[in-house]
């Protein structure tokens, strides 16, 4: 018991950011806009548990995560204009015309998503073009953060703490921007990532990121719901 105690005592921190990324990974599965706030308070916290575990490229990504919290707080409230859009795109010609009993389920799917904090972006599909921009994108940061950790650095994993941080970088913004295929990319990095922290001894993570290994695929299930609903 005593055992236990002293070592709840000595990683309360890392056992409080578990458990806000637990909460956090949930408000992702529900499209819930809260998930940003807590997203920041989780990434604070990592910021400095990574950083007593030398794993450098992981803390930087969490220093990311902070700005992309803000940048998808307010792209998810505002909707970047996408129905606007969508709405002058409706005017005039035959695709203009809309069966009433269509808008009218989806203006009670848009009643329910602002009721639960999570009307602003509809959730889209990856396009072929974005993703190849965002395949460039990550092959880019993967290079340059592995030499940067293997040259510069004493991190003991430059190469997996490189992957696990670039692709987690194009998975938050694809999520900032409610693009569904990033819970495929999530399901990549949880893996990895559990296991990467396994080696470190990082147990509260490893446990935090087997959960969030279960979580996404909840989450591919659930948005995926929602790509159908906004189809009808």
């Amino acid at each position: 018991m005593d055992i236990a105690i002293d070592w709840i005592l000595n990683n309360y921190i890392e056992i409080f950011g578990a458990a806000a990324g637990i909460i956090y990974v949930f408000l992702e599965i529900r499209q819930n806009i809260w998930l940003w706030p807590v997203g920041i308070v989780t990434s604070a916290v990592y910021i400095y548990v990574f950083f007593t575990g030398k794993l450098y490229a992981d803390m930087s990504l969490q220093g990311y995560y902070l700005v992309i919290s803000v940048a998808g707080w307010y792209w998810w409230l505002k909707g970047s204009g996408l129905r606007a859009r969508s709405a002058g795109q409706g005017n005039g010609g035959t695709k203009g015309l809309r069966d009433e009993g269509t808008e009218r389920r989806r203006d009670e799917e848009t009643k329910r998503r602002r009721e639960g904090g999570t009307e602003g972006l509809k959730v889209t599909r990856l396009t072929l073009i974005t993703g190849i921009v965002l395949a460039i994108v990550f092959a880019v940061l993967y290079a340059l953060m592995w030499f940067v950790l293997d040259r510069f650095t004493d991190s003991p994993v430059p190469l997996w703490d490189s992957f696990i941080t670039s692709l987690s970088i194009i998975a938050t913004w694809m999520l900032a921007r409610k693009i569904y295929e990033h819970w495929f990319l999530w399901i990549i990095v949880n893996a990895a990532a559990a296991l990467l922290f396994f080696t470190r001894e990082l147990y509260p993570t490893v446990i935090l990121y087997s959960i969030y290994l279960i979580m996404s695929f909840a989450g591919l299930k659930e948005w995926g719901k929602s790509l159908k609903e906004f189809a009808k």
